[in-house]
């Protein structure tokens, strides 16, 4: 059960923080990742589409804890590598509802990362492109007294596509530039801003850039065609943009439902007729929101747009339909990431012998099986507590010489930690057994 994947002291304390508080790393997933190997031909495939110019889109279903968050931030951080653009946000009614473009959009540029700028990267990207831009026309033969001509003419060439539908885009970068090379950073941040789709921008930043307003629904997909222009042109070839928790559609008023349901259905069609180049758009949801009456099965051409045959038997699932599912976690499975992260957490520990002979494999699958037994035997739901608790059990056995795991650890679950899927799937233990060491017998379930 070792991963023999070497990692560096930051990767790997960013993703023993991220479990010890429960969340799912950011980065430095592939050091856990299980059972995805059926998907990376796919999606190297996918991406080397959308690195030629190609546009994706994906739909991922699962219950939760079957890995859908994971699985996005791995797909995530393989476009990384490849230089590409991602940003991942959370659907939700009131912070970003689906049904207004512009606040997608907005969100977009708020979480907009690469492997060198971390959010938001808006803005070096943009000067990224504008150096581009400066280094052609001199390629080019362009005099240094007549430089600013230049790009200039190159800035309207490069967005001439994107200024038919969106021609504010291209006047607010030409503001920006102008700002920026006359000394006025307060006018070129508020620029920014406003090319980022964020509203109440003073106005004067918007006379100097010669824009009005705020970006709405219609004007949004124009803006992301211009910064799908720009990534590709300052070296990132393509954006990969995460939907999470799309199912979140089904709690809200029919109404926005209703319209929220044809942006979806819009953009996979704006997607598909090849206006977005260069753009990987995946949304995550529960198998209720594609199957139930409340979800993609309200709109009969997103439905159809989404259709995808499931076998009985996942393992002949196809990868390269729009929609994949992720089953879930085994207690297989469960043990086998168990490991990885053991193995993780021990090859940067100064007690490391110590740690992989008190947290052994045995013990690692009599934790998983303990975790998945308080949750009610739901082993997809348990994979967030598994692993918390798992290093948690590891922390104690670094710091303190004479912690036994099987002696002194007992399995609680404060309600604090619990999210109401897991407090749902908790069953109550007889006579305190919640608080038994996971050798006592008082941690065996008796059929009576």
């Amino acid at each position: 059960m070792t991963s023999g994947v070497p990692a560096s002291a930051a990767r790997r304390r960013e993703v023993l923080d991220a479990l010890r508080q429960g969340a799912v790393p950011q980065a430095g997933l592939d050091l856990l990742a299980v059972g995805l190997d059926r998907f990376e031909q796919t999606i190297g495939e996918e991406l080397d589409a959308l690195a030629s110019g190609g546009s994706v889109f994906k739909a991922v279903r699962g219950e939760y804890g079957s890995g859908k968050t994971f699985f996005t931030r791995w797909l995530a951080e393989t476009a990384k590598r490849r230089g590409m653009a991602v940003a991942e946000i959370q659907v939700s009614e009131n912070e970003t509802p689906l049904h207004r473009l512009e606040t997608v959009y907005r969100r977009l540029t708020e979480r907009l990362c690469t492997a060198s700028y971390p959010p938001s990267a808006l803005r070096p990207i943009a000067d990224a492109w504008f150096y581009v831009l400066e280094e052609d026309a001199l390629a080019a033969g362009a005099e240094p007294a007549a430089l600013g001509q230049a790009v200039a003419t190159l800035l309207e060439e490069r967005l001439s596509e994107v200024s038919r539908s969106a021609p504010t885009f291209a006047a607010a970068l030409r503001g920006y530039r102008e700002a920026s090379t006359n000394g006025d950073p307060t006018t070129a941040e508020a620029i920014m801003a406003w090319l980022g789709g964020q509203p109440n921008v003073a106005a004067a930043a918007r006379r100097a850039a010669g824009v009005r307003g705020d970006l709405d629904h219609f004007g949004a997909l124009g803006f992301l065609q211009g910064l799908l222009t720009v990534l590709r042109d300052s070296g990132h070839p393509g954006l990969v943009l995460v939907l999470d928790e799309v199912e979140t559609l089904q709690r809200v008023r029919s109404d926005a439902r209703d319209k929220a349901l044809n942006s979806l259905r819009q953009l996979i069609d704006e997607i598909h007729s090849g206006r977005f180049p260069g753009l990987y758009l995946l949304i995550t949801g529960t198998p209720a929101f594609f199957e139930g009456p409340q979800g993609v099965q309200r709109l009969a051409p997103l439905a159809q747009r989404l259709a995808t045959d499931f076998l009985p038997d996942p393992r002949f699932d196809n990868p390269r339909a729009v929609q994949i599912r992720l089953p879930g976690f085994t207690l297989a499975s469960l043990t086998e990431l168990g490991g990885k992260v053991r193995d993780l957490y021990a090859n940067g520990s100064a007690a490391s012998q110590r740690v992989t002979s008190m947290v052994d494999d045995a013990y690692v699958t009599d934790l998983a099986r303990e975790v998945s037994g308080e949750l009610g035997d739901l082993v997809g739901v348990a994979p967030r507590l598994f692993l918390r608790k798992l290093v948690d059990v590891m922390d104690r056995v670094d710091q303190f010489q004479d912690f036994v795991p099987r002696e002194h650890y007992r399995l609680t679950f404060a309600p604090a930690e619990l999210t109401a899927v897991e407090r749902n799937a908790t069953t109550p233990r007889r006579g305190g057994a919640a608080e038994a060491p996971l050798n006592s017998a008082d941690a065996v379930e008796l059929e009576l």
